[in-house]
């Protein structure tokens, strides 16, 4: 089975598409959203879908997806942002992974809704980063063996870049898995922020988690609602 945990807060423009989305999928999963105290009508939302498990903590996506995982019941441990919709016939394609023990992690190409080229070339940039570090990011549906993860640690629990810090423990036991077809992650934050700046955002966080340069202030990870 899957377990597919979705970190959220104050979701409630971009969560209903994804779960619509994500219950069309079929095979053998669960669905896991673990609120880190929204103020909107995001766990309203949760309450009216049968099919979801709502879990409250406290905020930070790494704190919220461990709480998910350490949950879960599945075999596959799925990490979807709330905004982010999965591939058609993904997770009957993770059911079959299963079988395959040399497999241990993996997770997604990406690409951005919509038609604009700047979102476009900077999903080319991406995915080819990924193509060579294997470092998956947040926003890329990572999966993993629920056991291998255990065996990790989890995700750091701190503020930024857990995604990046877990991959770097993931890549010292295995070579995670890169799959496409692409998931699909709303512009909507990109294009509010600028995409322009939000291409710049991305640039200096490949150069800092590639390069190690400087740290990064929080304030360049505000939320954007």
């Amino acid at each position: 089975m899957i377990s597919v945990v979705i970190p959220t807060y104050d979701e409630e423009r971009a969560l209903p598409h994804t779960l619509r989305e994500l219950f069309r999928q079929s095979g053998d999963y669960e669905v896991l959203v673990v609120d880190g105290g929204s103020l909107d009508r995001t766990t309203e939302i949760v309450q009216a879908e049968p099919r979801a498990r709502l879990l409250r903590t406290l905020k930070g996506r790494a704190v919220q997806m461990n709480a998910g995982a350490k949950a879960a019941r599945g075999e596959w441990l799925l990490f979807l942002h709330a905004d982010t919709v999965l591939p058609p016939g993904a997770i009957r394609r993770l059911n079959r992974l299963e079988e395959d023990v040399k497999i241990r992690a993996g997770g997604f190409l990406h690409r951005f809704s919509g038609d604009d080229w700047r979102l476009k070339l900077i999903s080319f940039l991406d995915n080819f980063r990924c193509r060579r570090s294997r470092i998956i990011y947040g926003d890329q549906a990572l999966f993993v063996r629920r056991a291998l993860f255990y065996d990790l640690g989890g995700f750091p629990e701190q503020p930024i870049l857990e995604d990046v810090a877990f991959c770097e423990k993931l890549l010292k036991v295995t070579r995670p898995l890169l799959l496409s077809p692409p998931v699909v992650t709303d512009s909507r934050k990109f294009v509010q922020m600028g995409v322009w700046r939000s291409f710049a955002r991305v640039l200096a966080i490949i150069l800092h988690v590639e390069w190690g340069l400087t740290a990064l202030p929080h304030a360049f990870f505000r939320d954007i609602r």
